[in-house]
């Protein structure tokens, strides 16, 4: 009995160690599982945490895109700009350019026109002191012969006519530069310069009155009339020349120039 007694005394021992090692256990499963679970739901708060850095990437992400998208939309449209900028202010200094040139051309051709009217005007100038000087000097050589004829017995006015009762013309030339013009008993002595001007006026004269027809050319001719010297044209069979007939107050004299010169000569003998 004793033994039994020792025996049950050492189950009993035998199974409050052992209630004490499974409570030990079951406290260090349990502790075991706490701590699982924390850690489970420390991985629940990391994963979470991982998602919404990956979503706040993903929006900087897109966000960093716009600003990118917009910044280079942004160079784009200013890059377009400068260069529409560019083009406009190239234009209008090409356009400025060319007004400039044209500008330069019209002051030349101003400059070229004014100094054409400078010497047409130093040349009429010129002219009529020409004429004045010529008018005078005839002027003294008439108020000379004058006073020659008064101081001389008259003569009889039969000798100073011709058979039909008209005064005669004489021309003669004592010298080399001297032509002597003697209209019954007037007389007028013409040095070169005067004779020139004199041939002129002539010339101008003659070509202002009716002219008569050019002798010996073929029919067709059109005659152009100019204020002097009158001019007649004529178109060849080939039509690559035209044959020029000028009227000097002498007569007709022919040249034969092309086309593009008659134009020439004509404007020019036109112009005002």
């Amino acid at each position: 009995a004793a033994a039994e007694r020792a025996a049950a005394e050492h189950a009993a021992e035998q199974a409050a160690a052992d209630k004490a090692q499974a409570q030990a256990l079951a406290q260090q499963a349990a502790a075991d599982r706490a701590a699982a679970e924390q850690a489970a739901a420390q991985a629940e708060a990391d994963r979470a945490a991982a998602q919404h850095a990956a979503a706040q990437a993903a929006t900087d992400r897109a966000a960093a895109e716009a600003r990118a998208t917009e910044q280079a939309a942004d160079a784009k449209a200013a890059a377009e700009s400068l260069a529409a900028q560019a083009a406009a202010d190239r234009a209008a200094a090409e356009q400025a350019a060319a007004q400039a040139t044209a500008d330069k051309d019209a002051a030349e051709s101003l400059f070229k026109q004014a100094a054409a009217e400078r010497s047409a005007a130093e040349a009429a100038a010129a002219r009529a002191a020409s004429y004045k000087a010529t008018a005078e000097a005839l002027a003294a050589q008439a108020e000379r012969n004058r006073a020659m004829i008064e101081a001389e017995p008259a003569a009889p006015v039969a000798t100073a006519q011709t058979a039909n009762g008209t005064l005669s013309l004489h021309v003669a030339r004592p010298s080399q530069d001297e032509i002597s013009l003697a209209l019954g008993e007037h007389s007028v002595s013409l040095p070169p310069h005067q004779l020139s001007q004199l041939i002129e006026e002539l010339a101008h004269a003659r070509a202002s009155m009716t002219i008569e027809q050019p002798s010996g050319l073929p029919n067709g001719w059109r005659f152009v009339t100019t204020r002097n010297p009158l001019m007649a044209v004529q178109k060849q069979a080939n039509g690559d020349r035209l044959l020029v007939a000028r009227h000097s107050g002498y007569g007709w004299v022919p040249f034969t120039f092309s086309p593009d010169v008659v134009i020439q000569l004509y404007m020019l003998l036109t112009q005002k």
